[in-house]
This record gives C-alpha cells, sequence and structure tokens, in this order.
C-alpha cells in the first residue's frame, strides 16, 4: 500500500526525521491559506499523487507570491497528472502540499528497501540526489553506496556515519543525516513498511539535512494491526478492479493484454501467464481466486476480469486440492447464466471431483470450451482472443 507524500513526511518526523514546513490543500483558496500561515515569501506547491516523476510532469511548481500559488493550485487540482510511472492514463490531483521552500546546496539519494533475496533491509545511498535510482545506476554505479542491515541488532549508528561520510558530509551534516537514516529505518522496521525513499535529501545553506521528499510502501498484510497506517489508504490512486477486488478477498493485479484468468493458487497464475505468453498471448491480469474457491467467489472474479473491456477471453485453470472442481464449475455456470459473459471462456479443470466438475460444464449447455492441460488451455484462449471482436461495456 502506498501514501502520499505529506502522509510520508508526518510518519517520518515523528521518528526524528527533519522535512521542511508543510500543509496538504484541496482547494485553491486553502492553498493560499495555508502558504499564508507557513509565512515566508517562497512556497512549493505539490501535486499529491501515488507516483514518481511529478516535477517533470509539472506536478510540482515553485511560487513567490500568493496569486502564484492560487494559479499553481487551481491549474493542478482535479487535472490528470500524466508521469513517466502513472503510464498513459495518468492519475487524478485531489489534493496539494503547499511546502515552505528553502535554498539548499545539494541533493542527496536515500532509500530504504526489502531485499527479499538476502531476507534484510538494503539501504542504498548517493551523492546524485534528485534522479531516479535507475538512472544513478545506469550513469554513475560507482557513486551508489549501500549498507545491508543485520535485522538482530537493527541499523547502527557506526553504519549509519560511514553513509554520511561516504555520501561526502561535514561533521555538522554528519550528525543530522545519521539522525533521519535511524529515524527512517524505525519507521520502516516498526511499521511494516516494503520502502522508505528520500529522494532528494537536501543540505541547507546552514548545514540541516531535510527530507524534501518521500515515498513510503507498507505491508498490505500487515495493515490488519496498522490501523493508523490503513486509514491513510487512499482508494481514488488505486486500480478500481484491484479495490473491488480487495473487497471479495481476491488477489488480482491489472496487465495489459487482452486474455483474462482466473487461477486457484498463486504460483498456477503465474504459471499460467507464461504459458499464454508461450502460446504467442498477452494475459490481461493476475487473479488467485485462493484455495476456497466457492462459486460466489468464482462468480466475483468473472464480475471483476469482465469489468476490463480489454479482455477478449476468459482463462479459467484450477487445480483442486483443497478446493473441489465440481464447486469451482457449479461457480462458472453460474456465472455464465447470471452475468454477460459475452467473450469465449475456456475452462481447464483438474484435481479433486474433476469428473464431476466436467460433467457439469457439458450439462450446462453453455458454449463453453474445455480443455485438458494448461498448454491446450492456453492456446485455446489466444486463437478465440485473436477471433473475438472489439467489446463493449455499455
Amino acid at each position: 500500500m502506498d501514501i502520499h507524500e505529506y502522509q510520508a513526511k508526518e510518519i517520518l518526523a515523528n521518528f526524528g526525521v527533519a522535512t521542511p514546513r508543510g500543509a496538504v490543500a484541496y482547494s485553491p483558496d486553502q492553498a493560499v491559506y495555508c502558504a499564508t500561515e507557513l509565512g515566508g515569501w517562497h512556497w512549493a506547491v505539490k501535486a499529491q499523487i501515488h507516483s514518481g516523476g511529478r516535477g517533470k510532469a509539472g506536478g510540482v511548481k515553485l511560487c513567490k507570491t500568493y496569486n502564484e500559488v492560487r494559479a499553481a493550485a487551481s491549474d493542478m487540482l482535479g487535472k490528470t497528472l500524466v508521469t513517466n510511472q502513472t503510464g498513459p492514463e495518468g492519475k487524478i490531483v485531489q489534493r496539494v502540499y503547499i511546502e515552505a521552500a528553502e535554498p539548499f546546496d545539494r541533493e542527496i539519494y536515500l532509500g530504504f528497501v526489502l531485499d527479499r533475496k538476502v531476507e534484510r533491509v538494503r539501504i542504498i545511498a548517493s551523492r546524485f540526489g534528485g534522479m531516479e535510482i535507475e538512472e544513478i545506476a545506469k550513469e554513475h554505479p560507482e557513486e551508489i553506496l549501500q549498507v545491508v542491515v543485520e535485522p538482530a541488532v537493527g541499523l547502527q549508528a557506526f553504519e549509519a556515519r560511514e553513509l554520511a561520510f561516504g555520501l561526502g558530509l561535514n561533521l555538522k551534516q554528519v550528525s543530522r543525516a545519521v539522525q533521519s537514516m535511524l529515524g527512517c529505518y524505525r519507521a520502516f522496521r516498526d511499521l511494516d513498511a516494503t520502502m522508505v525513499e528520500i529522494n532528494p535529501l537536501v543540505v541547507t545553506k546552514d548545514d540541516r539535512v531535510l527530507a524534501l521528499d518521500a515515498k513510503m510502501s507498507f505491508d498490505d498484510n500487515a495493515l490488519f494491526r496498522r490501523s493508523a497506517i490503513s486509514d491513510m489508504r487512499d482508494h481514488s490512486q488505486e486500480d478500481p478492479r484491484e479495490v473491488q477486488a480487495a473487497e471479495h478477498n481476491l488477489n488480482y493485479v491489472g496487465l495489459d493484454g487482452d486474455i483474462g484468468c482466473i487461477v486457484n493458487g498463486a504460483g498456477l497464475a503465474m504459471a499460467t501467464m507464461d504459458m499464454i505468453k508461450y502460446a504467442g498471448g498477452a494475459p490481461a491480469n493476475f487473479l488467485d481466486v485462493g484455495g476456497g474457491a466457492s462459486p460466489e467467489r468464482v462468480a466475483a472474479a468473472f464480475r471483476l476480469v469482465l469489468s476490463d473491456r480489454n479482455v477478449k477471453a476468459i482463462l479459467v485453470n484450477v487445480f483442486a486440492g483443497i478446493n473441489r472442481c465440481d464447486w469451482v464449475a457449479e461457480g462458472v455456470v453460474q456465472a455464465c447464466r447470471t452475468l454477460n459473459v459475452n467473450v469465449p471462456l475456456i475452462v481447464r479443470l483438474s484435481g479433486t471431483n474433476f469428473a464431476a466438475g466436467r460433467e457439469i460444464i457439458v450439462n450446462s449447455g453453455l458454449p463453453i470450451i474445455s480443455a485438458d492441460t494448461l498448454a491446450d488451455a492456453a492456446r485455446a484462449a489466444v486463437e478465440a482472443a485473436g477471433q473475438a471482436p472489439a467489446r463493449s461495456l455499455n
């Protein structure tokens, strides 16, 4: 789960990370009021969306007057901001963050990520702040500093100092950078985060070290014990299909292909997507209905897949262990009869009660294509999708 910049800064500030003063606004008038409350003569108006690259897309503007603040907020609010991370559809800006702008001398990159290979928190830092980490790795790989944190003891002050000196900071700046690094690590560890990124971490003319931007992501599986974090969720910034899937406890990720997938088990879902690609097609989604795929859950999965207008065929692939093929078959037939399934449907069933499930499909009288193997099902789905006409959801 991602959160907005202003929310991440509020969290990090509570862990001792220094941030510029700022306030969130939902209208141009409120933006001006925030600027007057912050004081000063320079402000940054920042669009709040779940995406990086906002500055290059016009989502960050520096203002010197209240009229400029009003105009910048008016230009952003309610508009769709397209960045290199949002894709062509972009994201709607529903709030802006007004921040006191201060001059700075240096920009630094600082990131904390969960490295699943070594099962540790990895800290990545570079003196080339303000750039995407991919660009830094490509153009200046020798400037990337890394520390892998031992979870038994956590990030130690000497490790943070080593990073700070490696970034070329002076003594006064080092002590403040260490405080920010330790605060970021504690926030990461204590709140079940999967990523904390400060880009840039800036050094001001008076040797302060401030988080000028901040991003945080959290483990969805831990939100049940992080109610304060869960309350920060902004569903308007998420794929509405994924929001709908969460309501039915379905694991769903939307993709760009045209073959909808309904599968039980994450591993089998990945294998199904691979087989579709191998057969020359493209999956429209990852969808794991889980072990207890009742007819109701299968019907909910169909509604979710059919909500994607790009879907030209649906492949149901179930290997029943804990699950039962007859339950899944009942769900498929129920969905076909109650929903407007206007695309070719390919079903491959295997495992517990396979014969009963196959009989339900055959006796339904519906135009469902049955397949014995995953390879056959994938080829049939690709062929059906290639012959299907364009769909309309009207």
